[in-house]
């Protein structure tokens, strides 16, 4: 669970700091291209970077250690951390509701904590394996499909196309039970990791250029957490400790509904926005 939190706390942090760079890096003219050439010369941007890769270390420890459905509500809660250390370093104003989403995601992880039993025994099958990377593949057609609507629904569909990359992502580390080339080779969820991984991340990006932040985030949350967290009670045997399901259920129910509530840090608002509280895409910073 350290771990976990530790990814969140990465995670949520580079967001900020990526944002920050993107800032200082200029008006945008010049195209994307551009803006990410002026934003990798920000000593911010290349710690950002530091840190995604520094989190998804303490991703891949923590799912080989703790049930999915811990892992996945941890990771969502990198939406509390960006709030947070946006209110410090960009001086945004949370209003009252949300540090009470704050609070709720810290009680939510305190609950899990409490109950989470050690990650499930039970070893992937050959099908799972396939599944996964059928499902990868299925985020990719998702963003074309997604890429063809407007409006609200193509940033719901594009984000939470994006939370099911990523929820291949935390399935597939559970699937790879050796780093041995051959073996590795051999394996769809590897390949599932990589496609569920990129696509990804693409489709994130898409949604947050082209559509409502809190919408797509609100997407992703819900895509990363209810799915895997599912695979890994049904085909992966994680379970709770003795007589607290109830709790696990609770604590994963409030963390949830606390980053959703975050939604709108889905990407850390620029300095425009610090006085009003409104959040503009500025550089897409996930695992």
């Amino acid at each position: 669970m350290v771990c976990a939190l530790a990814a969140a706390i990465c995670f949520g942090t580079a967001t900020v700091l990526q944002a920050m760079a993107a800032r200082a890096a200029g008006d945008g003219s010049g195209g994307e291209a551009a803006l990410l050439l002026r934003a990798v010369r920000q000593w911010r941007y290349v710690v950002g970077l530091g840190l995604d890769g520094l989190g998804f270390v303490f991703q891949v420890l923590a799912l080989r250690s703790i049930p999915i459905y811990a892992v996945s509500a941890a990771l969502a809660s990198s939406l509390a951390v960006t709030a947070v250390v946006a209110a410090r370093l960009l001086r945004v104003r949370l209003t009252g509701a949300e540090w009470a989403a704050v609070g709720g995601v810290c009680a939510g992880l305190a609950m899990l904590a409490l109950a989470s039993g050690p990650e499930g025994d039970r070893a992937g099958t050959l099908t799972l394996k396939w599944a996964m990377l059928g499902a990868a593949v299925g985020v990719l057609l998702l963003g074309l499909g997604g890429g063809r609507l407007s409006g609200r629904w193509r940033a719901l569909l594009l984000g939470l196309g994006s939370g099911f990359g990523f929820g291949v992502v935390e399935v597939s580390v559970r699937l790879i039970d050796t780093l041995r080339p051959a073996e590795l080779l051999a394996n769809p969820a590897a390949y599932a990791l990589l496609i569920g991984g990129g696509g990804a991340f693409m489709l994130l990006t898409s949604a947050l250029q082209r559509g409502s932040v809190t919408t797509a985030t609100a997407g992703m949350v819900i895509g990363e957490t209810i799915g895997p967290a599912a695979v890994g009670v049904v085909w992966l045997g994680d379970r709770t400790r003795e007589g607290l399901t109830w709790l696990a259920v609770l604590g994963f129910t409030v963390a949830v509904a606390g980053a959703l509530a975050l939604a709108r840090f889905g990407e850390a608002p620029g300095a425009e926005d610090a006085g009003a509280g409104a959040a503009e895409p500025v550089s897409p910073s996930r695992r």
